[in-house]
C-alpha cells in the first residue's frame, strides 16, 4: 500500500504527485480560456450572453451532488476493498510459513522462496511496473529458461503459484506429508489464488462508463455557463 505524508496543510493543499490535477489540467485550462474569451467579449458588447436562471444552478448543483456522492463512495468502496485483501494476503502468507515447518528444511525455504516472489509479481502487476527479479533465480531453484521467460507469461504471479502447487503435490506423493496436511497447505494455495483474483478484479473493472459520461457532461456543461 503507498502511503503518502499528510501531515503538512499546505502541501496538501499544493499536492500533484498522486493526484487528479495532471490529468484534468488541460481541459481546466481550455474551460478557463474559453469562459474568459466569452465574458470579455460579453463586457466589450461585442454579443451579448443570455442570463441563465439560477434554478439551472440548483438543478446542475443536484446532479453534481449525486454523481460525485456515487463516484466517492465507489472510489472508496474499491480502495477499502484493495486494503481487504491486502491485508490478507500478509495474513495468508504468515499462516503459510507457520504451517510449513511440518516439510523438510529445503522444501520449506523452497516454498517460501516461492511464494515471496509470487507476492512481488503480484505487486508489480498491480501497479503496472516492471522490478528486478533476478535475486530470486538461485533460491526459487527454478530452471533457468523458464525463470526468464516469466515476465512473458500471461500471468507471471499466477504461474507462480501452480508450481507451488506442484511442489506440494510432488511432497504428497512422496510420502513427506499427509493428504490432510496437504490438503490444510493447499487451502492457503487456494486462498492466495482468491486474493490475486480480487486484486485483478478491482485493477481490470472500471467504474460504468454511463456514469463516467453523465458525470463528465454534467461538470462541463455547469463550467461554461458559470461564467
Amino acid at each position: 500500500m503507498i502511503v503518502r505524508d499528510k501531515s503538512n496543510s499546505f502541501s496538501l493543499l499544493f499536492a500533484w504527485h498522486g493526484t487528479i490535477l495532471p490529468k484534468v489540467l488541460p481541459a481546466l485550462m481550455s474551460v478557463i480560456l474559453i469562459s474568459g474569451v466569452l465574458v470579455y467579449l460579453s463586457r466589450e458588447h461585442f454579443f451579448s450572453l443570455p442570463a441563465v436562471p439560477a434554478i439551472g444552478f440548483t438543478i446542475f448543483g443536484v446532479i453534481l451532488s449525486i454523481f460525485l456522492s456515487f463516484r466517492n463512495t465507489a472510489c472508496y468502496d474499491r480502495w477499502w476493498e484493495g486494503r481487504k485483501l491486502w491485508g490478507a494476503l500478509i495474513a495468508t502468507t504468515r499462516h503459510l510459513s507457520r504451517d510449513t515447518h511440518i516439510l523438510d528444511t529445503e522444501d520449506r525455504e523452497l516454498l517460501l522462496y516461492r511464494m515471496m516472489l509470487f507476492t512481488h509479481l503480484l505487486r508489480d502487476r498491480l501497479r503496472q511496473q516492471e522490478s528486478n527479479i533476478e535475486h530470486y533465480q538461485l533460491d526459487t531453484q527454478f530452471d533457468p529458461i523458464a525463470f526468464n521467460q516469466i515476465k512473458q507469461q500471461v500471468n507471471p504471479a499466477q504461474w507462480v503459484l501452480e508450481q507451488m502447487q506442484k511442489q506440494l503435490v510432488e511432497c504428497y506423493r512422496s510420502g513427506q506429508i499427509s493428504d490432510i496436511i496437504y490438503n490444510n497447505l493447499n487451502q492457503h494455495t487456494v486462498e492466495l489464488g482468491n486474493i490475486q483474483a480480487g486484486c485483478d478484479r478491482i485493477l481490470s473493472t472500471p467504474l460504468p462508463f454511463s456514469y463516467s459520461v453523465l458525470l463528465h457532461r454534467a461538470v462541463y456543461s455547469f463550467c461554461f455557463i458559470l461564467p
